[in-house]
């Protein structure tokens, strides 16, 4: 394995356990009240079922490319992606969805570590999923846990 791949992977550790940290720092409560991000519907567990399922969607794309039947990530329509894994989760309660989104996560780790090598599409997906999609929640997440305990008296993160 390269440097970079080596890196990507403890990147994607550091920043999945940044999000570890703040989901922890709440109760279960806190993780199930909505208004966390742009949309006010969204609660921690809606971006932690959010984060899980495309861990869980890159790692379906890792297994295709290890099977030679991944056909590139150009044609990937976001938007309806994250439309159908939020419906996919609705309703959910707390313990499913932070089971989804751990497994997940071992799972992506699993089928990046398995690839022959590393290549750009494999390189898109886990920025999409992992890297930079943590990175792209964190400022609201930490925002949001502490606000959450500040409300309880909590102090914050």
């Amino acid at each position: 394995m390269t440097v970079a791949y080596l890196a990507d992977l403890d990147a994607e550790e550091r920043g999945w356990y940044e999000v570890v940290r703040f989901v922890r720092a709440l109760t279960l409560d806190e993780r199930m009240k909505p208004g966390y991000y742009h949309d006010p519907d969204w609660s921690v567990r809606d971006v932690v079922g959010h984060l899980g399922t495309w861990l869980a969607e890159a790692a379906t794309q890792f297994e295709r490319m290890a099977g030679g039947s991944y056909l590139g990530h150009e044609d990937v329509d976001v938007d309806a992606l994250n439309a159908t894994f939020l419906e996919a989760l609705h309703g959910q309660p707390w313990d499913v969805v932070w089971t989804q989104a751990n497994a997940a996560r071992t799972r992506v780790r699993q089928a990046w570590e398995a690839l022959p090598e590393p290549n750009d599409e494999a390189d898109w997906w886990i920025r999409k999923s992992g890297v930079e999609h943590y990175a792209e929640h964190l400022d609201r997440l930490r925002d949001w846990a502490t606000e959450l305990q500040a409300a309880r008296g909590g102090g914050g993160g």
